[in-house]
């Protein structure tokens, strides 16, 4: 394929992408937000600092703090200090912040599924071997 080729496909699967990712948030009525979301998903693999979860998030500390806040206000992480350093904090998902998690997860998969119910078998596959491709590329 020629560079001007892989240039155009590039363009086309960033916007497909993005507009993929933007209808399923948008659509949906899950109360999380996107970067909410991100937060947690991450705090659900293992507990983490707010500087480690900016640094994750590639987000200013700033911005970090306040989602830390509204997450906490809600109830779905917990702050516990760090044994080792008192200066720092750890952060942990709570049993409320694994169900919103649990709840924001299936609304999306739902809302994919409903969109993927019209495709034929061989366009699902097609599907299966895009999403290892981009699997792929995304951990570049």
């Amino acid at each position: 394929m020629s560079t001007a080729a892989r240039r155009r496909l590039a363009g086309e699967l960033r916007s497909v992408c993005m507009r993929i990712s933007r209808r399923s948030r948008f659509e949906n009525t899950e109360t999380i937000a996107p970067h909410q979301f991100s937060v947690l998903a991450r705090l659900e693999k293992s507990d983490a600092t707010a500087r480690e979860l900016a640094e994750h998030e590639r987000v200013s500390a700033p911005s970090m703090s306040r989602t830390i806040k509204c997450l906490v206000d809600e109830g779905y992480i917990a702050r516990t200090d760090d044994p080792h350093d008192g200066r720092q904090t750890i952060l942990s998902l709570t049993p409320e912040g694994r169900t919103a998690l649990k709840q924001t997860r299936r609304s999306r998969d739902e809302w994919m599924l409903t969109r993927l119910g019209d495709l034929t078998d061989e366009e699902c596959a097609v599907l299966e071997q895009a999403r290892d491709i981009l699997g792929r590329v995304a951990a570049r």
